[in-house]
């Protein structure tokens, strides 16, 4: 597998670490969640409220 494939995912699971502490939300957690699922992680914590 091409590695800029794993370059994007974790880039991208570093951004929804910052959208979620944006939101009061565990950044770690998030990130964590983001590595298993990617751009649904995404799509379901810009959908949340911020608490």
């Amino acid at each position: 597998m091409d590695s800029s494939y794993f370059v994007g995912w974790g880039t991208l699971a570093l951004i929804n670490a910052g959208l979620a502490q944006g939101k009061n939300r565990s950044g770690f957690n998030w990130f964590l969640l983001s590595l298993v699922l990617g751009p649904v992680a995404t799509f379901c914590l810009l959908l949340s409220s911020k608490r």
